[in-house]
C-alpha cells in the first residue's frame, strides 16, 4: 500500500494534538525515520469552542475556520485527514464534503473497535456538546451497542476535568475521574470510552482502570493503517 501524507486539523486542544502525533509515532512499527508517516499538522487553537457553539448557535461557529484548515491541508498534499477533537465531528458531514480526500471519523472507528472487542454496554465520557448532540450514541447504535451517559452531576465533573483542569494546563483530579468511571461501571457498563481528546491526557498522570478505551488511541491506530504505515503489534488491542 502506497503511503499517504496525514493531515491533522489540530489545536482543539493543542496538547491533545501533540499527544496524537506522539501516539502515531509510537504506534508505527518503524526501525528508521524513513519508515514513519509524513504528517502535516495545522495547529489552529483559534478555532471557536465547539461545545459553546453547539449549546448556543449565537456563539461563533467553528465551521468556517475548520473548513479552511481542511482545504489548506489538502492543498499542501495531505492524502487523508483527521481531527483530534471529538466534538468537532458535529461538523463531520460538512468537513468531509468540503475536501476530496478521506476524512477519518473518530466516532465510527471507536464504535467499530468496541464492537470488534465484543463490548455491548458502553459508558461515554465526553463534552456536554458531544453528549447533547448524540454523536457517540448514534455511532454506537449504528453497530448495535448500547450507550450509557453519566448522571447530570457526573457530567458536570467531566466538564470540570476537561475545561477547568486539562485545558487550563492543570493536572486532572483522579478523584473526579474515579467517581465518574465508578458510576458508569456500577450502571452495568462493560467498557468506557474516553470520548474527548483532552481526557486522553489523564493517562499521563494516572493509570486508567480496566475497561477503558481512548478514542484518541483509536484515531491514531486507524490513521497509521489508512495512511499505509505498519501498526506496532503492541497496539492491536487498545482496551485497558
Amino acid at each position: 500500500m502506497e503511503k499517504k501524507t496525514l493531515g491533522i486539523l489540530g489545536g482543539m486542544g493543542p496538547m491533545a494534538t501533540a499527544y496524537l502525533l506522539q501516539l502515531i509515532i509510537e504506534m508505527t512499527d518503524a526501525k528508521t525515520d524513513q519508515e514513519h508517516l509524513d504528517v502535516l499538522v495545522f495547529n489552529r487553537p483559534a478555532v471557536p469552542d465547539r461545545t459553546a457553539y453547539i449549546l448556543d448557535h449565537a456563539q461563533p461557529s467553528p465551521l468556517p475556520l475548520l473548513t479552511q484548515t481542511a482545504q489548506t491541508l489538502e492543498r499542501l498534499g495531505a492524502g487523508c485527514l483527521c481531527a483530534p477533537c471529538v466534538t468537532s465531528h458535529y461538523f463531520y458531514q460538512e468537513l468531509s464534503g468540503a475536501v476530496g480526500i478521506p476524512f477519518v471519523n473518530m466516532l465510527t472507528e471507536t464504535a467499530a473497535e468496541l464492537k470488534s472487542l465484543g463490548k455491548r454496554r458502553v459508558g461515554i465520557m465526553a463534552t456536554t456538546g458531544t453528549v447533547r448532540t448524540g454523536l457517540f450514541q448514534s455511532a454506537l447504535d449504528g453497530v448495535g451497542l448500547e450507550a450509557v451517559l453519566p448522571s447530570p452531576e457526573c457530567q458536570e465533573l467531566v466538564m470540570a476535568l476537561i475545561y477547568d483542569e486539562i485545558k487550563a494546563g492543570k493536572p486532572a483530579d483522579p478523584g473526579k475521574f474515579q467517581r465518574i468511571t465508578q458510576e458508569l461501571f456500577d450502571a452495568g457498563c462493560d467498557s468506557i470510552v474516553l470520548g474527548c481528546t483532552e481526557l486522553s491526557l489523564i493517562k499521563k498522570s494516572a493509570p486508567l482502570p480496566p475497561g477503558c478505551l481512548d478514542a484518541l488511541e483509536v484515531l491514531s491506530k486507524r490513521c497509521v493503517q489508512l495512511c499505509g504505515g505498519t501498526l506496532n503489534p503492541a497496539y492491536h488491542n487498545l482496551l485497558t
